[in-house]
């Protein structure tokens, strides 16, 4: 992961510079640059953990919660689910405004203990003799509100890194948080060998089985990232031209810091980017939803070929990603952060179009009267549950294909194989590009001034959006159909452009906006 941050650091801040020129010796010294990069890669690593996290234990959390509290319904499990989101939403304003005026070492330290010691409680869940569900229901938010330092760690590469460097930097950030996601759940499957019995240490009550040694592992990765900050993480700011600037996270003065440019944040930019961002995190989270309800409702698929199926094309969704994150860095060099922006935009739009069904073929019916646990017909967590249902539940697989409750399966053409697996590859390029670029751009707007603020108001969009979209599409889904759903996320994406078209012009930097760089 360290790699991902080379060819940033390679890059000078002003032009071409060599170590031990007058310009160097002004803008920054030799030992200041590898101090400042080596505390930015330490945040990628905690960015990395931070998403390694949240997907760890996310296709065990079922069963563990059948085992631990036998009240616990899928209704439970949606709340279950949703709760890191929630944490983090609360969470990330809180350590943003934190960050502001204290050293940034404090709120990651903090946050980082908080989800230590949240995944200490996750491993004791089932301990007390009742109400287990509601101590995993504290553990998982409390994992969510330690991720709230995502708002640190952006705000922190954002404010240490110059205009020319965001970009690279950004989306190195982003392909640590990806790459996080994809392996989260490799480790729950390396787990997976220990079995749910596992072994017990009775002194202290511990049972290490496939249900708590990922958060184990997650615990003691967490204090090496708390040891790495305290020896490593440095505090530093720069100006948009990569000037160090005078900032109350200083821990030492210098005679060479420039103070803060003065000027104000174009607000209409700010919103606007929120709005954009929420758009892009809810469209995907609505995505990452509806694949498993989708491909077993159009392709008679069973539980464990969905399973199996599914897990494949997501993850070669986020290998996609971090290619595309790296890609990114070249490519806006090229045409910009702002094209770049709208080009993902249009790409997610003709993805969600090619998903709308067409022809005179329609999917098998499920006529047999049982319940499709792949239908999410009255909860959230009902869609989650088809993850962690193992055939051996249920040796008879049992019907497949759409369900008759589902009236609009007898009218509402199929989406063939090929049209899903177009649109997902589609779906899978203008996600992260958007995704990196709204972060980008974010950043740039608001200049050189401390952003812990408003980068925590914009990680907090991004979880309530990550909360309302499966909420959105599973209701949608399962009383219109596809093409209802995929016809309203198409609108919602064709409104998101005509936002960024209207407000293109103002999404620019702080300092290009007040004259002080030319774009």
């Amino acid at each position: 992961m360290a790699s991902l941050g080379i060819e940033a650091e390679q890059e000078p801040l002003l032009g071409d510079r060599t170590a031990g020129s007058r310009e160097w010796d002004i803008i920054e010294t030799e030992e200041h640059y590898k101090s400042r990069w080596i505390s930015i890669r330490i945040l990628y690593l905690t960015m990395f953990l931070s998403s390694v996290g949240f997907s760890i234990v996310i296709m065990s959390i079922w069963p563990y919660l059948q085992k631990i509290d036998q009240t616990a319904d899928a209704s439970f499990l949606g709340w279950v689910i949703a709760s890191f989101s929630l944490g983090q939403m609360v969470a990330s304003p809180i350590f943003g405004l934190w960050s502001n005026y204290r050293p940034r070492k404090e709120p990651l330290i903090v946050s980082i203990f908080i989800s230590v010691a949240a995944n200490c409680l996750y491993a004791y869940v089932h301990v007390p003799a009742s109400h287990n569900k509601y101590y995993m229901l504290v553990a998982r938010g409390l994992v969510g509100f330690g991720a709230g330092n995502v708002a640190v760690i952006r705000s922190y590469i954002a404010g240490a890194t110059s205009l020319q460097e965001r970009t690279s930097s950004m989306a190195n950030t982003s392909a640590c948080q990806a790459l996080g996601f994809i392996l989260g759940p490799v480790f729950q499957t390396c787990f997976a060998l220990i079995g749910e019995k596992g072994v017990t240490w009775d002194t202290i009550k511990l049972q290490i089985n496939m249900y708590t040694a990922p958060v184990l592992l997650g615990a003691f990765l967490g204090v090496l990232n708390i040891i790495l900050i305290l020896i490593l993480l440095r505090e530093h700011r720069v100006d948009d031209s990569g000037r160090q600037c005078k900032n109350v996270n200083f821990e030492e003065a210098s005679t060479d810091e420039v103070q803060v440019p003065q000027g104000n944040i174009d607000q209409v930019a700010v919103v606007a980017t929120n709005v954009l961002f929420f758009v892009v995190l809810f469209i995907f989270a609505l995505f990452e939803t509806i694949v498993t309800p989708l491909t077993m409702d159009m392709y008679a698929w069973t539980r464990e070929q969905a399973v199996l199926y599914d897990g494949i094309i997501l993850a070669a969704l986020g290998v996609e990603a971090v290619i595309i994150f790296m890609g990114i860095k070249l490519l806006s060099k090229k045409i910009g952060e702002r094209a770049i922006l709208l080009g993902g935009f249009i790409v997610v739009w003709v993805g969600f179009f090619i998903l709308l069904p067409w022809g005179n073929q329609f999917p098998k019916i499920q006529w047999e009267d049982l319940h499709n646990n792949s239908i999410p017909n009255t909860t959230f967590g009902e869609i989650i549950i088809t993850l962690w249902k193992s055939p051996r539940e249920d040796h008879s697989e049992g019907p497949t294909g759409c369900p008759v409750e589902q009236a609009w399966c007898f009218y509402t053409p199929m989406i063939h194989l090929a049209q899903f697996l177009t649109s997902a590859v589609l779906i899978g390029i203008g996600y992260p590009s958007c995704n990196v670029m709204s972060y980008t751009l974010y950043s740039k707007i608001l200049g050189p001034k401390p952003q812990g603020v408003y980068m925590g108001w914009l990680t907090a969009s991004g979880s309530a959006a990550r909360i309302l979209g499966p909420v959105f599409i599973s209701q949608l889904y399962t009383s219109l159909g596809p093409r209802w759903a995929f016809s309203l996320v198409c609108g919602i994406v064709v409104l998101a452009i005509l936002l960024l078209v209207v407000v293109y012009k103002r999404l620019v930097a702080f300092s290009v906006r007040h004259g002080r760089i030319q774009e």
